[in-house]
C-alpha cells in the first residue's frame, strides 16, 4: 500500500499515545518499515540509528533470527495457554523460574502481565490485598516521587507524577502522593550526593509521618526516573529508600520496567546497590519490544500473606487474559539467553564511550548537564548555563529538536522541558557511538542555528 493511503488510513482511524491528536492529525503519521541491529528504515527509504531502542526496549536490537525462531516455534506448537483454572505452558513456567533466578533473592514468585502499566497495577491490587488480608485495612496511601513514571493505567498514572497524565483524567486520586524528585542537576542543595540522599529520606519519613504510617501502604520508585527526564540519583539513594520503608513498615516498590534487563549495566540496577525490594515491577527488555509482556515480581513473605488472606475457599480475583501468554515467554527466554551470551557485557565495556560522548556535548552551548548510568543517558538543555534557566516553553525546543535530529538521521526522545533522552540498543559499537554523536552534534548546531533559539540564549 502506498504511504500516502497509510498517512491517510492512520490519521482517520488510529489513535496513538501520548500525542496532541489535533497535531498528529495535521502532521501526519511516520511509518516505519524495517529494522536491522540499532537501525530503523521508514517508508520514504532513509535509514536513521535508532537511539532511542523504541521506546526504551529493545534491547537486543532489530532483527535476531534467533527470537523471530522462538516465536514461530512455540506459535506452531502452542501458541496459546491460558493461565486460569490451574493450566500453564512451559515457557512461561520455565520463564518465571529464570526470573526468581536472576533477580534480587527476596523475589520468590512472579504474576506476568502484558506490559509495564498494568504491572504496576497488578502490584497495587496485590499490594492492597495483602494488607487487607494482614488486618490493615487502613493502609491504601501510595507515595511516589515527583517527575516519576509509572504507567498509563487507571492507577498507575496517578503514581506517575507527570501533569500531562493527569490533565483531564481526574488524577492524582486522593491516596497518592508524593514527595520531591532526588534530581541532581536541579536539587535546591545542589549536586552533594550525601545531602540529596538525607534529604530524599526526610521527605518520606515526613510525608508517612504526615500521613500515618498506619494508613501508607508502600512507596514506589524508579532506580533512574525515565521518562522524568532521565534523572540519575546518587549511588546509594536507592538502598536509603529501601531501608527507610523498612523503618516505617510500608512496602518498598522498585519500577525496573526502564531500567531492567541491562539497561543500566547489570541485569537489574537494584543489582549495584544490593536492594532487596518487596516488589518489582518489569516489562520492555524482557521481550526487547519483540513481544508484549510485563511481569510483577513478588517477594515470599507478601505472596504467602496474599494466600494465607485468601482462605481455602476463595480465588484471588485477578488475572488477565494474557497472563503468562506462551509464545511472549519463548520469546523473553531466548532474549535473556542473548543478553547472557554478550549483548550484558558489551553494554558494560562500552558505557564508558557512552558517557564520554555524552559529557563531551557539555562544550555545547545548548547544553547545561549530561548525565547517564550505563546504557541510559540524558541532555538537559538550557537557556543560561550559570542559572540553568531553562527555555520558554513557547519556543517549542523539544518539537524543533526532534525535527532536526530525524532529518540527521537519528532517532531519539525530546521531552518537553528540553531534555533529550537516549537510550540505545545494547548491540551498539563503538563505531554506532561515533555516528551518534556525531550526528548529535550537527543536530545541536542546525537548532543553535535558529535565529529564534540563538535568541533565546542568555
Amino acid at each position: 500500500m502506498h504511504t500516502d493511503n497509510l498517512v491517510t488510513l492512520d490519521r482517520d482511524h488510529l489513535v496513538h499515545p501520548v500525542v496532541n491528536y489535533r497535531s498528529h492529525e495535521q502532521r501526519g503519521v511516520t511509518v516505519l518499515t524495517a529494522g536491522r541491529g540499532a537501525y530503523l528504515q521508514d517508508s520514504s527509504g532513509r535509514e536513521l540509528l535508532d537511539a532511542f531502542s523504541g521506546l526504551w526496549c529493545v534491547n537486543t536490537g532489530y532483527g535476531h533470527e534467533s527470537i523471530v525462531r522462538a516465536a514461530e516455534e512455540q506459535m506452531r506448537r502452542l501458541p496459546y495457554a491460558t493461565g486460569y483454572f490451574h493450566f500453564g505452558s512451559e515457557p512461561a513456567i520455565r520463564l518465571a523460574a529464570k526470573l526468581v533466578e536472576l533477580t534480587p533473592a527476596s523475589l520468590q514468585r512472579v504474576y506476568f502481565t502484558m506490559g509495564g502499566s498494568d504491572a504496576v497495577d497488578s502490584a497495587i491490587r496485590f499490594i492492597v490485598n495483602y494488607w487487607n488480608a494482614q488486618g490493615k485495612s487502613e493502609k491504601k496511601h501510595f507515595v511516589t516521587l515527583e517527575r516519576g513514571y509509572h504507567g498509563s493505567s487507571s492507577q498507575g498514572a496517578g503514581l506517575t507524577a507527570l501533569p500531562v497524565f493527569h490533565r483531564n483524567f481526574d488524577l492524582p486520586l486522593p491516596n497518592q502522593h508524593r514527595i520531591p524528585s532526588p534530581y541532581p542537576y536541579r536539587n535546591p542543595l545542589g549536586s552533594d550526593p550525601a545531602a540529596i540522599i538525607e534529604a530524599s529520606v526526610a521527605a518520606l519519613r515526613d510525608k508517612v509521618g504526615e500521613l500515618g504510617a498506619d494508613r501508607v501502604a508502600a512507596f514506589f520508585c524508579e532506580p533512574i526516573q525515565g521518562s522524568g527526564g532521565v534523572i540519575v540519583p546518587p549511588k546509594g539513594w536507592l538502598k536509603a529508600m529501601q531501608e527507610c520503608c523498612q523503618e516505617l513498615g510500608i512496602l518498598f516498590v522498585v519500577d525496573e520496567v526502564i531500567t531492567g534487563f541491562g539497561r543500566t549495566g547489570p541485569m537489574f540496577a537494584c543489582e549495584a546497590e544490593g536492594v532487596t525490594p518487596d516488589l518489582m515491577t518489569l516489562a520492555k527488555g524482557l521481550t526487547a519490544g519483540y513481544a508484549p509482556m510485563g511481569a510483577v515480581m513478588i517477594s515470599d513473605a507478601v505472596y504467602q500473606g496474599i494466600a494465607e488472606g485468601g482462605g481455602a475457599e476463595f480465588p484471588i480475583g485477578h488475572g488477565h487474559t494474557y497472563s503468562a501468554h506462551p509464545v511472549s515467554a519463548a520469546v523473553a527466554l531466548e532474549v535473556l539467553r542473548l543478553y547472557e551470551d554478550g549483548l550484558l557485557a558489551n553494554g558494560i565495556a562500552l558505557a564508558p564511550r557512552f558517557e564520554e560522548g555524552l559529557r563531551s556535548m557539555l562544550a555545547h552551548p545548548l547544553v547545561g548537564d549530561a548525565r547517564s548510568r550505563g546504557f541510559l543517558g540524558a541532555l538537559e538543555l538550557v537557556a543560561d548555563k550559570q542559572s540553568k534557566e531553562r527555555f520558554d516553553p513557547s519556543l517549542k525546543l523539544a518539537d524543533r529538536l526532534f525535527e532536526a535530529a530525524y532529518g540527521n538521521g537519528i532517532i531519539l526522545r525530546a521531552f518537553a522541558d528540553n531534555v533529550l533522552g537516549f537510550a540505545p540498543a545494547l548491540c551498539y559499537t563503538s563505531n554506532d557511538f561515533d555516528l551518534l554523536f556525531e550526528r548529535l552534534e550537527r543536530t545541536l548546531n542546525a537548532v543553535l542555528d535558529q535565529p529564534e533559539v540563538r535568541q533565546a540564549l542568555r
